[in-house]
């Protein structure tokens, strides 16, 4: 039995409070919009002598939290070349350095009176959190034993939720979320910052970075001993599968570029980026932003709808803690299967009850209410079941050393990239053009993700990368399915 050891619970903890940072920086400024919105407009007439309209603050607080979206892509983009040339941990502390000056800076923009420094704040938040998306993962899978990888890349995600649910409760108006608090609010974002580097400090490099991209065998062998308790049999044994990947290994360090180039790694490309499309285009997304509007509808006060939002985020959290134990048991395979599928079936319950809700103007929406609430209740449920932690996993289990960092780069910036998509097609398109029927083109969308997964998805529980990535191969591939 694998040993649990006191570095490697430091040091896995250490890594997600990265994912922590980006969960909670992903909707924090929603709750205190109004407020966000009234200081922009002071700003604005403070610097140009003129007031903005309702229309130009909407603008500019689009603009405001598009910024972050758009500084994750951009270190989603970079967050491969950094773990390449300076290593995981070096690349969590530069990105923790990054993230403490991107709060500090929004936390400075309502004291300098000027929404521009928000804006660059969130710039900047967005960068960090883009980097953290790669970095992070990336490091976990590669310090965590295999027996273990599973339940640990889980972490990850419940890290994404804790953020998240932590966002909503200090964004309440009640407690941070208006006009005197909201930069107290951002400010937070600091703290893990803080507290992440602290831990880095003391916690060991990635194992398999030394022993295979820069051949330090040796310091490798310190860094697993402190991993694992000064097990020799089981540090020997994870070398020994290291030398064996690099000595199999085909394709060295690469690009984003040579990757997509690569007709070996084609496979495996395909398979993590639809899976990462299996997590943005399910439909969650809409479910975040949007949950208050659906209580709402469901004929919860908008006092009382803001709480019920609060459940979402206590499920996501609840059911990430479940399926900890899970992933190494049922694998991802069945677990990410039985997440697409449940979220089909939700959604089309979803379409069902929006149907059966009264007519704007009437204040009974019946039973039609609760099951709306009952089916988007669901939905979350399902969403975390697996959809929501597999995806970050999933490049660090089918990719070699050389590989992983572009390709975990492609992905989570694919991953960012259907997150912005979602977030505009929803609220422009799918709302006022599908009015009681938004959730229909997710429900087709999770049936065709469902069948490619049932296909085309691997088990990789209890495989070692080196025997994953082999099965992906084109002739390897072409054989498992003859």
């Amino acid at each position: 039995m694998v040993a649990v050891t006191a570095t490697l619970v430091r040091s896995v903890f250490a890594a997600v409070l990265g994912m922590f940072y980006f969960g909670f920086n992903t909707g924090v400024v929603n709750a205190p919009a109004d407020s966000i919105k009234r200081f922009t407009n002071e700003s604005y007439h403070s610097h140009y002598g003129e007031y903005l309209g309702k229309s130009g603050q909407d603008i500019i607080f689009t603009i405001i939290t598009s910024a972050f979206i758009v500084g994750g892509m951009v270190g989603a983009m970079g967050g491969g070349f950094v773990a390449d040339k300076i290593g995981r941990k070096k690349g969590l502390i530069v990105s923790q350095i990054t993230g403490l000056v991107g709060g500090i800076i929004m936390a400075i923009s309502e004291p300098t009176s000027s929404w521009e420094v928000l804006l660059v704040g969130r710039l900047v938040v967005g960068v960090t959190s883009g980097l953290n998306t790669v970095l992070v993962p990336m490091y976990v899978s590669e310090i965590a034993p295999v027996e273990l990888r599973g339940g640990l890349g889980v972490f990850n995600q419940l890290a994404v939720t804790s953020g998240i649910f932590m966002g909503q409760i200090l964004g309440l108006s009640e407690v941070l979320g208006n006009d005197k608090g909201w930069p107290w609010l951002l400010a937070i974002a600091t703290i893990p910052c803080v507290v992440q580097l602290a831990i880095l400090m003391v916690s060991p490099m990635s194992p398999r970075y030394l022993a295979i991209s820069l051949e330090q065998v040796e310091k490798a062998r310190k860094e697993l001993m402190k991993l694992r308790n000064n097990d020799d049999e089981m540090v020997d044994r994870e070398l020994e599968e290291m030398k064996a990947e690099k000595e199999a290994e085909q394709e060295p360090e690469m690009s984003i570029i040579e990757l997509l180039k690569s007709k070996n790694l084609r496979v495996a490309l395909i398979i993590c980026v639809v899976m990462h499309l299996s997590q943005q285009f399910s439909g969650m997304v809409a479910i975040f932003y949007y949950a208050v509007d659906f209580f709402e509808s469901a004929g919860i006060s908008n006092e009382n709808a803001k709480y019920a939002n609060l459940g979402v985020g206590s499920i996501l959290v609840a059911m990430t803690l479940v399926t900890i134990p899970l992933m190494d048991r049922l694998g991802r395979r069945v677990l990410h299967l039985v997440g697409l599928v449940g979220m089909c079936v939700m959604s089309i319950l979803i379409v069902i009850a929006q149907n059966l809700m009264p007519k704007e103007g009437s204040d009974d929406s019946g039973g039609s209410g609760a099951f709306l609430i009952a089916a988007t209740l669901g939905f979350v449920v399902f969403f975390a079941v697996g959809p929501g932690s597999i995806p970050w996993m999933i490049a660090g289990e089918m990719f070699t050393q050389g590989p992983r960092p572009a390709a975990s780069s492609l992905v989570v910036f694919v991953n960012w990239a259907a997150n912005l998509a979602v977030g505009l097609i929803f609220p422009l398109v799918l709302i006022p053009e599908l009015n009681s029927f938004t959730f229909l083109p997710f429900a087709i969308l999770l049936a065709a993700l469902s069948v490619f997964v049932f296909i085309f998805l691997p088990e990789t529980k209890g495989k070692t990368v080196g025997e994953t990535s082999m099965l992906l191969q084109d002739k390897g591939w072409a054989a498992r399915k003859n």
